[in-house]
């Protein structure tokens, strides 16, 4: 089904593309599990746990190593694009996306049930601040092996937005990037897409939604308790001035301009994501608002996101020809 909507899409049957593509959501989320109200229940543990004041109780902690940067966000919402720029810089290996800071976190859980004591996040006002420099160093001693000896090294796990709070305080110094797009497109993509594994949450358009608000209201969380600690960088605007977001992109991270990052497409190195193909062309508007494509059959999902899409208006008029056309 995924093959024949991607099939359809590309002779402009938009209609028929979309009833396949509902289709093989459809058998594929009865396939997984995913629950969403599980879902907003973590992300209530976590706004309420990582306060401003906890994280000043902890202030010293952690490994100071600034080598990783982490990149985080929604799938299909501009990551690989920016992993690509930075992988393309002299000083930076270019990964994958890397499980170690989730497995971490669930192994310090102790695989207990969220509502018992001591279950992750709560297990962390229990440790010390040695306790939280080892696990940082185990951090960058699990990872070593995905590098080639250059001073940073890029994590693209986007699942690790909720593990902001605990990134940070086991690697202080580490850069943490947020890849977004406008809700529509990201949410859009998601469902388009058939995933190796994981990434439950994408086969149905009101979770795909649900999911989307519980992403922005514990990014903007981290905002608030960890003000400046990460960078969001908007799909559409590095697709419509690369250099403004490349050079951003740079000097957020310390690093000194570099042509290649402007050039990332000419990049030699293996992308092991959905956007693959996409990360070998020179940059392109084509897929911003690719969701006006598939509006009348969207109603669902602008339904559950209706309250944030007021933040992406701005983007909305972007190929308003095209798409009138």
């Amino acid at each position: 089904c995924f093959s024949l909507g991607y099939a359809l899409e590309k002779r402009g049957l938009y209609g028929e593309a979309f009833e396949v593509y509902r289709k093989g959501n459809m058998v594929k989320r009865n396939l997984v599990r995913y629950d969403a109200r599980e879902n907003y229940r973590n992300t209530q543990r976590l706004k309420t746990f990582f306060t401003p004041e906890f994280f000043a109780s902890v202030s010293s902690s952690g490994d100071p190593s600034p080598d990783p940067i982490f990149i985080v966000g929604l799938p299909r919402a501009g990551s690989t694009l920016v992993e690509q720029i930075l992988s393309s810089h002299s000083q930076v290996d270019g990964t994958m996306e890397l499980p170690d800071i989730i497995s971490m976190a669930r192994r310090l859980s102790g695989k207990k049930n969220v509502d018992e004591a001591g279950a992750f996040p709560e297990v962390l006002s229990q440790l010390t601040s040695a306790q939280l420099e080892e696990l940082g160093k185990e951090y960058l001693e699990r990872t070593r092996v995905h590098r080639t000896g250059k001073p940073y090294f890029i994590d693209k796990m986007p699942n690790n937005f909720p593990n902001i709070g605990f990134l940070h305080l086991i690697l202080p110094n580490a850069k943490i990037i947020d890849a977004r797009r406008h809700p529509l497109d990201s949410c859009l993509g998601n469902f388009r897409q058939l995933f190796a594994k994981g990434q439950t949450f994408t086969y149905d358009l009101t979770d795909i939604g649900e999911y989307f608000l519980q992403y922005e209201r514990l990014m903007d969380h981290w905002d608030e308790v960890i003000p400046g600690e990460v960078l969001h960088v908007q799909y559409e605007d590095t697709v419509l001035d690369l250099e403004t977001q490349v050079r951003r992109i740079l000097d957020f991270c310390g690093l000194p301009f570099e042509e290649n990052c402007i050039n990332f497409h000419e990049t030699e190195r293996a992308v092991r994501t959905a956007s693959s193909e996409q990360v070998r062309q020179p940059i392109y508007t084509g897929a911003i608002n690719r969701w006006r494509y598939y509006e009348q059959h969207l109603e669902e999902l602008v339904d559950v996101i209706e309250d944030v899409r007021e933040r992406y208006q701005q983007y909305e008029g972007i190929n308003a020809d095209k798409f009138a056309s």
